[in-house]
């Protein structure tokens, strides 16, 4: 343990479990399909960015796999619970681990910044795929629970074609 781990303090380890079960809980909703449960989590002003090319273009002159504030977000989730998703026919078997949980200027009252790495196997018709990368996830508090403001999902291959990606990643 480095010295400035060993001098966390008892609410700090506190704190970052309660993001660990969050990012956990996030991560099972989106697994399950459960995506009006996990569309709860978010705030109202929310935005999800997938970027495509590069970790840090400006998503307002780029092209990014994904952009949605949420009205495009409930579109999605819209469009991934009706039977005219025929990207997702039969439906795409998910399981991801999430780790390397950071806090990045948390504050427990407030919420911030928090950085994590994430796996996310996929099996759709017998074929199994890898998608791997980092997160950031800006969270808030809003009465007492936590809620996704932004979250950032940077694919390791961002910068190379990408495969029908229909599920929320």
């Amino acid at each position: 343990m480095s010295s400035s781990m060993s001098k966390a303090s008892l609410s700090d380890w506190q704190m970052l479990r309660e993001v660990e079960l969050f990012l956990f809980h996030e991560a099972e909703l989106a697994d399950g399909n459960h995506y009006e449960d996990w569309l709860e989590l978010w705030t109202t002003d929310l935005l999800y960015w997938v970027p495509s090319n590069d970790d840090n273009l400006d998503p307002q002159k780029k092209i990014s796999i994904i952009y949605d504030r949420r009205a495009q977000l409930e579109d999605r989730i819209f469009r991934l619970g009706t039977k005219h998703a025929y990207a997702q026919r039969p439906q795409s078997r998910l399981t991801r681990l999430v780790s390397n949980i950071v806090l990045d200027d948390f504050d427990t009252e407030s919420g911030g910044w928090v950085s994590s790495r994430f796996v996310v196997v996929e099996l759709r018709n017998h074929v199994q795929t890898l998608w791997s990368g980092r997160m950031r996830h800006k969270l808030v508090r809003e009465d007492g629970k936590l809620r996704i403001n932004e979250k950032q999902v940077f694919l390791l291959n961002n910068d190379t074609p990408v495969g029908n990606m229909t599920f929320i990643i």
